[in-house]
């Protein structure tokens, strides 16, 4: 929140799984720089981004075995047009502890610390660069006939084809930042 915004994070993309592979969705974000706070970041809406996003989302899910479960909120979340990128972004956590039914209370933060002195340091975890392997346990995925599993992708991927059992597959890959 009182970090510099940072290009090419998982703040403002995801991969999902389409049927030719991964497939990126992206946030496009109005003039950003590295000397702009997180919280000051406007999203652009000057094309339909939210329309291709859940096209995108139905091509992908629309038949695993728990999407229409999802479904409307996830759209909701594409119909709302907050003007921050934050706001979108903490929407869209909230709906996933919501979906997941994890009771992760969070607070935000007034000051920035380069090394927190409270608490755990999960900054890194935005970072799309990263190349942090967590050696999870394979699930089915949807396509995984034609690509086979992928890996790295948006929590979507998990929810549309576990379903409740979602968060149980979380835990039982020893995730202690949940």
């Amino acid at each position: 929140m009182e970090d510099n915004y940072q290009k090419q994070t998982y703040r403002t993309r995801c991969y999902i799984y389409s049927p030719n592979g991964p497939q990126l969705l992206n946030i496009p974000v109005k003039n950003a720089n590295s000397k702009q706070k997180t919280k000051e970041i406007q999203i652009e809406y000057s094309f339909d981004w939210q329309k291709q996003h859940i096209k995108s989302i139905e091509a992908a899910y629309r038949s695993s075995p728990y999407f229409e479960y999802y479904e409307d909120e996830i759209q909701a979340i594409y119909t709302s047009k907050p003007t921050f990128l934050l706001d979108f972004n903490m929407k869209c956590q909230e709906l996933m502890h919501d979906l997941l039914q994890l009771d992760a209370g969070y607070t935000k933060t007034n000051v920035f610390e380069k090394e927190p002195s409270n608490g755990q340091d999960l900054r890194v975890l935005a970072d799309a660069k990263s190349s942090i392997d967590y050696q999870l346990s394979t699930y089915t995925q949807v396509f995984d006939d034609k690509h086979g599993f992928i890996k790295n992708l948006s929590i979507l991927d998990l929810l549309c084809n576990e379903g409740t059992n979602a968060l149980n597959y979380l835990e039982s890959q020893y995730i202690d930042f949940l």
